[in-house]
């Protein structure tokens, strides 16, 4: 009974995370605004001045010792070199470290996935919305791509030595209005694997595991500084991606760069757009022919990069992903990502802008 002694804990410890999780108002009062950030500078602290992202070296070892570990065991398996007992006890084992990961990962993170979040803080009500209000919110989008695609000019190019900074400049900004914005201790890091990235369909991502903030460096430039303010939500405590991409949008849009109100704008454009699609096909297909010269251009060299890194693998990955969401409270998975327009919609009835 000893040796299954640890498991015993691991087991209660994970059973009243799960119970705890499931009182939203708890989490959002003792853990999202009280232990987590906290947690979360401490962990930003440990890794912030190392130049390159030690989340993706943590991910790599452990690739390696998995796939050494799989190794051994099909040796195993074909030689069979173990009897009941001792399958028995590596089934407790690998049980074991399932359950230190999901209550690290919980722990450290995962927790706000059940939290009230932005929504309650923004006292927000996300409603169902007709398609002439869906439309109305893509006029204002159209007008907002459109003027700081033509401020930008020609010349869009710039670097993470500009993007990182203003980022961070962004949320000063915007943490003088929503205090709970509020972004300490610097650790965004360009990703190890971003040409790897461009094949698996990611952008950026966030480690609960060491608080780093990654971004892909070798997208097309304008897409970056957006998905930067979304990763640096996530950081916040903003685990859901339609809380990500609205937390993103309002620290983007209070930046003094107009790139990154441009590629703000381009994905809300984009996110509603394609709902309106679903609904009209026709209609968005007009808004489409609304956008300015410049910004049909960067579609078009959107388009093109996506198309130049498509692969068999990326829709079994992207049924992973989404059931990895689905898994985590977020009932429409990937499409989720999608609902930052219900949050604008909400956001500017009760405030009055966008």
């Amino acid at each position: 009974m000893v040796k299954y002694r640890r498991l015993l804990i691991l087991v209660a410890i994970f059973l009243f995370m799960t119970w705890f999780g499931s009182h939203p108002y708890w989490v959002e009062k003792y853990y999202s605004t009280g232990l987590y950030p906290y947690l979360a500078v401490l962990l930003r602290g440990l890794f912030c001045w190392i130049p390159f992202s030690m989340g993706d070296v943590f991910y790599l070892v452990a690739g390696i010792w998995l796939f050494a570990g799989l190794v051994v065991l099909i040796r195993r398996l074909i030689k069979r070199e173990w009897d009941g007992r001792q399958w028995l006890g590596w089934g407790r084992r690998m049980l074991e470290a399932v359950l230190i990961i999901l209550i690290v990962f919980n722990g450290f993170w995962g927790l706000n996935y059940n939290r009230l979040g932005i929504a309650y803080q923004l006292k927000l009500q996300p409603e169902n919305y007709s398609e002439a209000a869906l439309q109305s919110l893509i006029d204002t989008l159209t007008i907002r791509v459109n003027e700081n695609r033509l401020a930008i000019g020609k010349n869009k190019a710039t670097t993470r030595q500009v993007i990182f900074p203003e980022a961070y400049s962004a949320y000063g900004q915007i943490d003088t209005t929503f205090s709970f914005l509020h972004y300490p201790v610097r650790s965004v890091k360009v990703s190890l694997y971003g040409t790897l990235g461009n094949y698996l369909g990611f952008l950026g991502y966030y480690n609960p595991f060491t608080g780093e903030a990654q971004v892909n460096n070798t997208v097309p430039r304008f897409s970056i500084p957006y998905t930067t303010c979304h990763e640096m939500a996530h950081q916040l405590g903003y685990a859901s991606e339609s809380e990500a991409n609205f937390v993103g949008y309002l620290a983007a849009v209070h930046s003094t760069d107009t790139l990154f109100r441009y590629s703000t704008y381009f994905d809300l454009f984009t996110y509603a757009n394609r709902e309106m699609f679903f609904r009209d096909s026709t209609a968005a297909r007009q808004n489409y022919k609304r956008l300015d010269t410049l910004v049909k251009m960067d579609y078009r060299e959107l388009v093109l990069f996506l198309r130049a890194h498509r692969n068999p693998l990326e829709p079994v990955l992207n049924r992973m992903y989404d059931g990895y969401l689905k898994a985590n409270h977020q009932a429409k998975g990937i499409e989720s990502y999608d609902e930052v327009t219900g949050w604008l919609m909400a956001y500017g009835k009760r405030y009055g802008r966008l």
